[in-house]
C-alpha cells in the first residue's frame, strides 16, 4: 500500500500529521510536474497571493484544515496514480501530461483546464484519467 493510500485508511485527514504528510507529497508531485508557482497555487485552489502558504507546504507543514483544500490534495494524487498506472514505462510522460495540450480539453492543457475551471476543472481532469483507466 503506498503511502497516501496508508494515510487515507489509517488516519483521519484533520490531524497535523496526516496533513503534513499530504502536503509534502502534493508539493513533491508539484515538482514531479514541474509546475510554476502560481500554477500550484491554482491546482490548491488558493489566491495568488498566497505564496506563503505554498513555501510553507514546500517545508512540510501541514495542509491547512480545509475540506476544499484536502479534498484537492486527494483528487491531485488520484491524478498522479492514474497517470502512474496509464504510463507505468513512461515516467517521462505521466510528468509531462499535465502540462501538455490536450484535444479533449480543446486544447488546453490540464493544468490550464483546473486554473480555469477550478474544482469542477480538477474533477474533470481526474474522471477524464478514471475513463480512461476503465474505472
Amino acid at each position: 500500500m503506498n503511502q497516501a493510500a496508508q494515510i487515507s485508511a489509517h488516519s483521519n485527514q484533520e490531524e497535523p500529521d496526516t496533513r503534513g504528510a499530504l502536503a509534502r507529497m502534493v508539493t513533491t508531485l508539484f515538482e514531479y510536474w514541474k509546475l510554476s508557482s502560481n500554477d500550484q497555487l491554482a491546482l490548491l485552489g488558493l489566491s495568488a497571493g498566497n505564496r506563503p502558504a505554498l513555501a510553507r507546504y514546500r517545508k512540510g507543514e501541514p495542509l491547512a484544515n480545509s475540506r476544499d483544500l484536502l479534498e484537492r490534495a486527494g483528487h491531485l494524487l488520484a491524478i498522479h496514480k492514474n497517470l502512474r498506472l496509464l504510463f507505468p514505462h513512461d515516467r517521462d510522460l505521466a510528468y509531462a501530461w499535465m502540462t501538455t495540450p490536450n484535444r479533449a480539453f480543446t486544447g488546453k492543457t490540464p493544468v490550464e483546464l483546473i486554473a480555469e475551471w477550478g474544482f469542477a476543472g480538477l474533477l474533470q481532469t481526474r474522471a477524464y484519467l478514471d475513463r480512461a483507466r476503465g474505472v
